[in-house]
């Protein structure tokens, strides 16, 4: 039970979000998934995420003001009538800790992990995006053309934004050196 509420604390649903002019996903070489301009979304899910955390996520990928209009981040996806394509990427989970093998084990179960990925999703159609997928579980081609380049991460845990790690502080700058 302290395992599971360590890992509760620590795990957040985790996108990277991309700005692209266009971006497709291709399985067994068939486009699964297409858009023009909008948002490549990669979403990571990890076990103890929720629906709150996938619906919080798909409010502020709606919201975030990433395109430029009078000044470089004005506009948001649906005001240049852009379109997310939401790609189900479990590797967003990856524990590069220890060692040099990345540790998977704070991913979701597949099936927890494809109905929170298709919730978001589903909320971003919801709220008028067009909305394209990858294929859950397949071995996928992302291809895209990156808008800028543009990329942001994400973390939602418990319905909300998480902060992000403060920077360390700058050293303090040298004393003088004294008069010999």
């Amino acid at each position: 039970m302290a395992r599971q509420a360590t890992i509760r604390r620590l795990a957040p649903v985790i996108s990277l979000i991309q700005r692209v002019q266009q971006a497709s996903v291709v399985v067994d070489g068939a486009v699964v998934g297409a858009i023009e301009r909008g948002l490549l979304v990669f979403v990571g899910v990890e076990r103890g995420d929720t629906v709150a955390d996938a619906d919080a996520t798909a409010r502020k990928i709606a919201a975030l003001r990433v395109f430029p209009g009078r000044t470089p981040t004005d506009l948001a996806v649906g005001e240049v009538g852009g379109g997310c394509l939401v790609v189900s990427q479990f590797t967003l989970a990856a524990e590069l800790r220890h060692g040099n093998r990345p540790d998977f084990t704070a991913a979701a179960a597949p099936g927890d992990a494809q109905a929170l990925y298709r919730r978001v999703a589903e909320q971003l159609a919801g709220g008028g995006l067009p909305v394209a997928t990858g294929r859950f579980g397949a071995s996928m081609q992302v291809r895209l053309e990156n808008d800028g380049p543009f990329s942001l991460v994400l973390t939602v845990r418990d319905g909300k934004v998480v902060e992000r790690p403060a920077p360390p502080a700058p050293p303090a700058p040298a004393a003088p050196a004294a008069p010999a």
